[in-house]
């Protein structure tokens, strides 16, 4: 792995977040569509190696969330109320919230 000196980015700050944050969100997807063609219920895919990789994949994203976050871009209330906008439409649309 090569280091934050050794890289020497020519990307600012902002440009390096957009990047990684694009760069793991591809990488939840792929996990997750490799699940989704894979399983058919929750439950199989409890001892799997795909359920690790979307431990690490999603942490990942959670970690640029958070760092999103730090550097200001994002605000922990923005996000909140998104949640809550996007918990509302899941309630309609799907059969993932039991409110």
């Amino acid at each position: 792995m090569v280091s934050n000196e050794e890289l020497n980015s020519p990307l600012n700050a902002i440009q390096q977040l957009m990047a990684i944050t694009s760069e793991e969100s591809a990488e939840l997807t792929q996990v997750c569509m490799k699940i989704m063609r894979k399983y058919t219920t929750l439950e199989e895919i409890q001892n799997d190696k795909y359920r690790d990789l979307l431990i690490e994949e999603a942490g990942d994203v959670l970690c640029m969330l958070e760092l999103l976050v730090e550097h200001g871009v994002l605000t922990n209330e923005e996000l909140g109320a998104r949640v809550i906008v996007k918990r509302k439409k899941l309630a309609t649309w799907s059969n993932l919230i039991n409110d």
